[in-house]
């Protein structure tokens, strides 16, 4: 396989994101069932996951996204700033988040802080990546994990590197 950036290296293929998505998809099956949830997205990122999760999953819940600004085309974040908040209503409803990676936690509490502010009734979150580090906040940890990396830049299947290469179908690495 050709690497879409110089220097990248192949960190989880298309086969292995396929069944991390099951995985997710099972593990968050029974908070559908037990009724009133909402999958909200952090976008840009969180997309590719949201809509592979949400199209492994049965039975009735709604949809929502948020978009939150941390990046740019940088590789490295800065402070979390709201570009669209969530629309839909999330008081007394369990919110599950859906974001892409879990680095250091900044976006996804910058989110379940807003989320909490609203009285959701249970707050869980869902991430396709979790990098492997001690820089992590010490409070918050996803409750549902796809895969797990080692500390590098990661890229495709959502992230982004340079603003780009967020639809590939495996995720790649380059050096941080």
């Amino acid at each position: 396989m050709i690497p879409p950036v110089a220097g990248a290296r192949l960190v989880a293929t298309a086969a292995q994101l396929e069944a991390a998505f099951r995985r997710l998809a099972t593990a968050i099956q029974p908070a559908i069932a037990a009724g009133d949830c909402v999958l909200l997205g952090v976008l840009l990122g969180g997309a590719v996951p949201l809509v592979r999760i949400a199209s492994l999953l049965k039975g009735d819940f709604l949809i929502d996204v948020c978009r939150v600004g941390r990046y740019g085309e940088a590789t490295r974040g800065g402070i979390p700033q709201w570009l669209s908040p969530p629309q839909a209503a999330l008081g007394g409803k369990h919110v599950i988040l859906v974001d892409d990676i879990f680095d250091e936690g900044i976006t996804l509490e910058f989110v379940a802080a807003y989320c909490r502010g609203q009285g959701v009734r249970k707050l869980s979150s869902a991430v396709m990546v979790r990098k492997r580090h001690d820089r992590a906040n010490a409070g918050l940890a996803p409750d549902y994990t796809g895969l797990e990396v080692g500390d590098e830049y990661v890229f495709g299947c959502g992230m982004d590197y340079q603003g780009r290469w967020r639809h590939l179908d495996a995720i790649w690495g380059v050096p941080a």
